[in-house]
């Protein structure tokens, strides 16, 4: 019994069997690349950059919601940070970074990003705290301040009549 073999586009037989690979990611690398060169054949040069989202965790306290963004190699100045109403936006981009030699493989993320986060209840868009450490995004929303209920005095007043009848 002979093994099944993968034929090349051209014809030419491929030298290894069927299912049989170094690395498992080959076929699949090839496979995006092809992609790829078709949807540019068909667009006409390279497909616009579509912004990605960023991991997170948003958490709630008695006064404030917390929101952490994975961005690891990302400077402040290339992050924008933007509250309207109950809507937070993390806008930004990773730059490529310059390298000498060739690049073999590259699985990190680059090029624009978005992160959209509706929150939950009233924000005090005037408090709001951002920062950076050890490539997480730490934003801090302070909830706005809800009306409390109190308790209102009641004062007596005498009902006098000035004219008697």
């Amino acid at each position: 019994m002979t093994t099944p073999v993968r034929r090349h586009r051209g014809g030419a037989l491929q030298d290894r069997p069927l299912g049989w690979a170094r690395n498992p990611l080959t076929e699949f690398d090839q496979l995006l690349s092809e992609m790829s060169g078709l949807i540019e054949s068909t667009v006409g040069g390279a497909a616009p950059a579509v912004a990605w989202t960023p991991l997170a965790d948003v958490t709630e306290s008695d006064d404030a919601f917390h929101v952490e963004i994975e961005l690891p190699g990302v400077k402040s100045k290339d992050i924008n940070v933007e509250a309207n109403g109950q809507e937070l936006v993390v806008t930004g981009e990773i730059k490529e970074k310059e390298r000498k030699g060739v690049l073999r493989r590259s699985t990190r993320r680059t090029g624009s990003f978005e992160y959209r986060l509706r929150l939950p209840g009233e924000v005090d868009t005037e408090k709001i705290n951002a920062q950076i450490s050890d490539g997480v995004l730490t934003i801090t929303v302070a909830k706005a301040e809800v009306a409390k209920p109190r308790h209102v005095e009641i004062s007596e007043t005498s009902e006098s009549t000035g004219s008697s009848g």
